[in-house]
């Protein structure tokens, strides 16, 4: 009897601990959370900027834009009009994501005004691996969009990655995050360009 008194008070001690720790937990979620979306936010913007170093302002455009995305599933992307200080359109920019090697990877993605070229990309957040596929942050690997063609990239194993064009070459060692990346980028801005040009918010021709 002793041993069940004594198991019962543990367990009792262990679930209200178990309640206050995890009370503790979501009340300090719920004070961070503003603060990290705000600087996801702030990362957002700054990243872009770099992008598209023409643009001043950056426009949310009023039209939704729904992707689909593995699995069927389907998901809303905010796609943002770069305007010059001449009230000029340089370009466009939008989030994509998509899983990678260790975890969901996503990205900020520019391209140019007629949708016909990539500006650039660079990672919002990754959680890849240190030293291989963490590798995708660096400007000598993602250099290799800039200028790209709007238009299925391939993921190559060897080339040259200076030379711009379709041809995307991986990163040695970190195969799947380096198509992980090409894949993100593949999906979203072929459905983007194409509901965009439904729309008519960029030429059908384009």
């Amino acid at each position: 009897m002793l041993k069940i008194k004594h198991f019962i008070q543990q367990s009792w001690l262990l679930i209200v601990s178990s309640f206050f720790f995890g009370l503790l937990i979501a009340i300090a979620s719920a004070a961070w959370s503003p603060r990290i979306e705000q600087n996801k936010i702030d990362k957002l913007n700054r990243l872009t900027a770099a992008l598209l170093p023409e643009a001043k302002h950056f426009i949310e455009i009023d039209t939704e834009i729904e992707i689909e995305l593995a699995k069927g599933k389907r998901k809303k992307i905010k796609v943002y009009k770069a305007v010059s200080d001449a009230d000029e359109c340089v370009g466009w920019s939008f989030n994509a994501a998509g899983q990678g090697f260790q975890d969901k990877i996503e990205l900020v993605v520019a391209v140019d005004k007629d949708f016909q070229s990539i500006a650039g990309f660079d990672v919002l957040a990754s959680n890849e691996t240190p030293g291989f596929g963490d590798k995708i942050k660096l400007p000598n690997w993602r250099n290799q969009f800039a200028g790209a063609p709007v238009e299925e990239l391939k993921l190559v194993k060897t080339g040259d990655v200076k030379k711009i064009d379709s041809e995307i070459v991986a990163i040695s060692g970190a195969t799947v995050s380096s198509e992980a990346v090409v894949k993100i980028i593949n999906n979203s801005i072929t459905q983007i360009k194409k509901q965009m040009q439904e729309k008519g918010l960029i030429g059908n021709g384009k």
